[in-house]
């Protein structure tokens, strides 16, 4: 049999055409396999982004605030004995403010000693003895108690104090009978923002007219604890210092 030119040609390009055909297959497999790959390693790498998040804020703050009206100004040594104890607690990172309640409280003024510690433990050693040193300062000269208290004020001072640090853990320590006598002139018909902080009133000292009427003194508290979880906060009631360590987890 004679095969002519022109049917060789014919088988050629036949057989091209299928190895082109089987190339185009092959290429479009291996594209497939590719996106595969890519989608796999793009879920991996997503979900190791979202378990590299940011960090959790660990770092706490504290403000303790001191009532030194007529009532409670004979308590004033348990101010001493709670920043003690905060200053042996906190540590690099964390910040504590100390301040007093008197006539009018919402200013800088009412403020006694305020750190932030340094994250060098000899820096934060030497804060740590100038808090102690401008708490023993205004306590020694103290002298004269205020005719009024305003809590509410001191609250405010408080809550902005925590919310500049911004911490992980906020406190907020009320050493006070919580009897708020307020001046006239001044305005606290106000919402308290306390969202996230835990309030701890510690040696609520009972008035002399508390013997008469107990029920005062309950509804004192509890009228308290209403504003504070009003405001968003937690509220606790530590009366025996020696309690503090178990009753409040500074974590």
């Amino acid at each position: 049999m004679t095969i002519h030119n022109s049917q060789v040609r014919y088988l050629v390009e036949r057989e091209l055409e299928k190895i082109e055909e089987l190339e185009k297959e092959r290429a479009l497999r291996r594209k497939a396999r590719w996106n595969k790959v890519r989608l796999a390693v793009g879920a991996v790498l997503a979900a190791f982004l979202m378990g590299c998040g940011e960090p959790a804020n660990q770092s706490r703050a504290a403000f303790v605030l001191v009532d030194i009206s007529g009532d409670y100004a004979g308590e004033l040594d348990k101010a001493r004995t709670l920043s003690n104890y905060l200053l042996a607690n906190l540590t690099s990172g964390d910040s504590l403010a100390i301040g007093f309640i008197d006539n009018s409280s919402f200013s800088e003024r009412n403020i006694i000693a305020r750190a932030t510690f340094d994250h060098r433990p000899s820096i934060t050693n030497q804060q740590k003895r100038e808090f102690q040193g401008k708490v023993d300062a205004f306590l020694n000269r103290f002298s004269v108690p205020s005719h009024h208290s305003d809590i509410t004020g001191g609250v405010l001072l408080a809550t902005d104090y925590l919310s500049e640090v911004n911490a992980g853990q906020k406190y907020l320590f009320l050493l006070s009978d919580l009897h708020e006598d307020l001046p006239p002139w001044l305005n606290r018909n106000v919402t308290m923002s306390l969202d996230n902080v835990q309030v701890v009133a510690v040696n609520v000292k009972r008035q002399r007219s508390d013997n008469n009427d107990p029920m005062a003194y309950q509804q004192r508290l509890a009228g308290w604890q209403e504003r504070i979880e009003a405001g968003g906060g937690s509220w606790q009631i530590v009366n025996d210092l020696a309690r503090l360590e178990s009753a409040v987890a500074l974590r």
